[in-house]
């Protein structure tokens, strides 16, 4: 009876992540920002990191590691909510330059869309779980693949600027 109620309550919960989810990357698509948010990949990188979760996990009381954790796990969806609005709108960027006539930019826009929709599917399911985390803070969580996901995501879009505009230095990576 008790896994019965467990099981209703998560698919809830699920099912209300999901409709909440469909909505604000509706709403993006509709209104949101074209203007890329800067990332520290540091900052997210310590974050992600197994070894350093481990080593808070050792140095702290539990009580301590699981409020730590928590606001660690916070900040992570914060990186990842911005990662996923960059993904947005640089998907628009290389979408928009799908059109050219230099086969080469073509191929690099559609790489750079291809990124981008990859890590907005792989966003969604990271904050799942980091939420799912933030109830239980003990358990092991891999955003690590959110993290590679925006690097390479990042290095299309660099070179679909150069391709694009080779006088200037382009502006399109947000990482610092």
């Amino acid at each position: 009876m008790t896994l019965a109620i467990v099981l209703i309550i998560a698919a809830t919960l699920g099912l209300v992540f999901l409709v909440r989810v469909t909505l604000l990357g509706t709403w993006q698509r509709s209104g949101g920002s074209h203007q890329l948010e800067l990332i520290d990949l540091d900052a997210f990188r310590n974050l992600v990191d197994p070894s350093e979760t481990a080593y808070l996990h050792r140095q702290l009381p539990a009580p301590e590691f699981r409020r730590v954790q928590r606001a660690r796990l916070r900040a992570m969806a914060s990186y990842i909510r911005a990662a996923g609005r960059n993904a947005a709108a640089l998907m628009r960027s290389g979408e928009s330059a799908l059109v050219g006539e230099d086969a080469q930019t073509s191929q690099v826009a559609r790489e750079l869309v291809d990124n981008a929709v990859l890590l907005r599917r792989n966003v969604t399911f990271a904050l799942f779980r980091i939420y799912v985390a933030l109830a239980w803070p003990n358990a092991g969580l891999a955003a690590d693949p959110i993290l590679h996901d925006y690097e390479r995501l990042n290095g299309s879009a660099m070179l679909l600027g150069r391709l694009q505009n080779p006088a200037s230095r382009p502006h399109t990576s947000a990482a610092s």
